[in-house]
C-alpha cells in the first residue's frame, strides 16, 4: 500500500441508464430499464428510480417488469455508450497517462503519476473531474473512491453512491474496512459468502480471526490467502496503464430461437461488419475467427478458423463465419449466435484472394442496414423526413410509436406510423455530438 491517497477508482452511475435518460428527457426521473427487451432477456443496467423496487443488473427481464412494471425498458445503444466512455477516458487521461479502464463505464486513475501531484489537493483534483466529465457528457454524473489501494479505492466509490465521494485517509484503511460485510473484498461471492457465514465469519472484522491456514483450509489455498490479505486492506496491486484486447467480438440472443439457414448467414454478416468496424476503428486485426452458438437447450458450441494472415476484412470475417455455421445441425433453432476474432495484430497483410470490391462491400450493406432497420426496438434513435429526430417509444403489429425529442428538446410528441412507412429510418438522435 501506498503512504498517500493517490489512487482513485471512478464509476459512471448507472452508466447505460443515465444516458439514455440524457438523450431522451421525457424519462429524466422516471425508472429505466436498459437490457434484453424479450423474455430471455437479462438488464444490463437500471436507472436507481428501478432499483428503488428491486431490479438490478443481471436480472431476467421478466422478473424487473414483474417488479417495475411501469418503467421504460430499452435496447441498448452501444455506440452512444461508447462515445460517453471515450470521452470520460479522454478527461482521465488529462490527468495521467496511468488509467486502468475497467469497462466502458470503470477505471482506477493512478493519480500520483500525475505532473505534479499534490496530495494534500485530492478533493480539489476530484472535484475537477467530476464537474468536467458532466460537463463534457451533457450531465453524467461518476462516484468516485480515493485510496492508497485499489482495493480501498474500488470500495470507497460505492461508499457515497450516487455521484459522491470518499477519500480513504492512509492509515484508516483497517477502520474503515472492518464493519463491512465479508461481501465486499472482492472473490467473496454468494458460495463463499455462505460457507463463511457457517463458520460465523459476516463481517471483514470477523474475517481477520482466522489464521492464513484456517482460511486455506476453508476456502482453497488461492482464495485463503488472498482474502486473509484483503482483509487487512494489504493490497499492493499497482494501477496497469494498458490492458491487451485480446479479441473483438459481437453475439446476440434471439427472442425467439432461429433454425432459418439463411437468416442466421444474414445475422452473420451484419455482424461480421461490425467486428471489422471495430477493428478497424482500433487498428486492429485478427487471425482467428470465431462462431459461437447456444442451442434451443442451452447447449453452447463454439467453432473457430484460423486464417494464414491477420484482416480486418469484412467479406472474408463473414465468409469464414459462415463455413464454421455449414457444418452445424441447426435444424432446433438457435437462441444465441455470435463472431469473434482473436489472434489480434496492429497490423494487416493484405490479403491476396481479397479484391478491392471485398472492401467497398463493407461500407455499402452497412448503409442499408441503418437506413432500412429490419426490427424496430424499444429506445432505438430513429429520423422521420417530416417530424425530425426521435426514438422509438414501442413496436408491433406493423406499427411504430415514436417520440420525437432529443436531449436537447423538451419532452416531445408521440406518433405512430406504419412499419414500412419511406418517411422513418433508423437515426443516430445527434448521440455522436456530445
Amino acid at each position: 500500500m501506498r503512504s498517500v491517497a493517490s489512487i482513485m477508482h471512478l464509476d459512471l452511475d448507472a452508466f447505460f441508464a443515465s444516458v439514455e435518460q440524457r438523450d431522451k428527457p421525457s424519462l429524466r426521473g422516471r425508472p429505466v430499464i436498459v437490457g434484453g427487451i424479450g423474455p430471455r432477456g437479462v438488464v444490463a443496467t437500471a436507472s436507481y428510480e428501478a432499483r428503488v423496487h428491486g431490479v438490478r443488473s443481471a436480472m431476467r427481464t421478466a422478473e424487473a417488469r414483474a417488479r417495475c412494471p411501469h418503467a421504460a425498458f430499452l435496447g441498448g445503444r452501444f455506440d452512444a455508450y461508447r462515445e460517453a466512455s471515450r470521452i470520460v477516458m479522454e478527461r482521465l487521461r488529462e490527468e495521467t497517462e496511468v488509467i486502468e479502464p475497467l469497462s466502458l463505464d470503470e477505471a482506477f486513475v493512478d493519480l500520483g503519476a500525475g505532473p505534479g501531484f499534490d496530495p494534500d489537493r485530492v478533493e480539489d483534483i476530484v472535484a475537477a473531474i467530476r464537474a468536467d466529465i458532466a460537463d463534457l457528457t451533457g450531465g453524467l454524473t461518476a462516484s468516485v473512491g480515493v485510496a492508497s489501494s485499489k482495493l480501498m479505492a474500488k470500495i470507497a466509490s460505492e461508499i457515497n453512491k450516487p455521484d459522491g465521494v470518499f477519500v480513504v485517509e492512509p492509515g484508516t484503511e483497517a477502520d474503515v474496512l472492518g464493519p463491512m460485510q465479508a461481501t465486499v473484498i472482492p472473490g467473496v461471492g454468494p458460495a463463499t459468502a455462505e460457507r463463511l457465514r457457517r463458520v460465523g465469519i459476516l463481517t471483514v472484522e470477523d474475517l481477520r480471526s482466522p489464521s492464513e491456514a484456517e482460511l486455506v483450509r476453508l476456502l482453497g489455498q488461492s482464495s485463503g490467502r488472498s482474502l486473509h490479505r484483503m482483509a487487512r486492506a494489504d493490497d499492493d496491486r499497482p494501477v496497469m496503464a494498458s490492458r491487451e484486447t485480446k479479441s473483438v467480438s459481437v453475439e446476440d440472443t434471439f427472442e425467439q430461437d432461429i433454425s432459418d439457414r439463411l437468416q442466421l448467414e444474414t445475422i452473420i454478416e451484419r455482424m461480421a461488419r461490425s467486428v471489422s468496424g471495430r477493428l478497424r476503428k482500433n487498428g486492429l486485426s485478427g487471425r482467428t475467427v470465431t462462431l459461437k452458438m447456444r442451442h434451443h437447450d442451452f447447449e453452447t458450441h463454439t467453432r473457430s478458423s484460423t486464417l494464414p494472415n491477420p484482416t480486418d476484412n469484412a467479406r472474408i470475417l463473414a465468409t469464414t463465419a459462415r463455413g464454421l455455421l455449414a457444418g452445424e445441425d441447426i435444424s432446433n433453432g438457435l437462441r444465441l449466435l455470435g463472431v469473434g476474432v482473436s489472434g489480434l495484430a496492429d497490423w494487416v497483410q493484405d490479403d491476396l484472394f481479397a479484391s478491392d470490391e471485398d472492401d467497398d462491400v463493407d461500407d455499402e450493406p452497412e448503409q442499408e442496414v441503418v437506413a432500412r432497420p429490419t426490427r424496430w426496438y424499444p429506445g432505438m434513435d430513429v429520423h422521420h423526413a417530416d417530424h425530425g429526430d426521435g426514438w422509438v417509444w414501442g413496436s408491433g403489429l406493423g406499427r411504430v410509436t415514436v417520440r420525437f425529442e432529443t436531449r436537447w428538446t423538451p419532452p416531445g410528441p408521440v406518433h405512430t406510423f406504419l412499419a414500412d412507412d419511406p418517411a422513418l429510418g433508423a437515426g443516430h438522435n445527434g448521440t455522436f455530438d456530445v
